[in-house]
């Protein structure tokens, strides 16, 4: 089953660098957003996740915080 992702980041944020950084050595490729460039996007992860905090890894519209647990989740199913 093909699942749909979203990964809102904001520059400067070390732990977006982190979960960025694992991405590029594994190859992973998966739509952005950057909350301070996109304002839609900010309002998106306040009204969906409840809060904006980031990094944050939509999978299939639900939240997925903490850059521990998007880089654990991305090492299981996508890398």
């Amino acid at each position: 089953m093909a699942h749909e992702y979203m990964l809102y980041v904001m520059p400067g944020c070390p732990f977006c660098h982190k979960v960025l950084r694992f991405m590029a050595e594994k190859g992973i490729e998966l739509p952005q957003a950057d909350i301070t460039a996109d304002p839609a996007a900010r309002e998106e992860l306040k009204r969906v996740g409840g809060k904006v905090q980031v990094p944050c890894l939509f999978i299939d519209g639900e939240p997925l915080y903490e850059s521990d647990g998007i880089v654990a989740y991305l090492e299981k199913n996508l890398a």
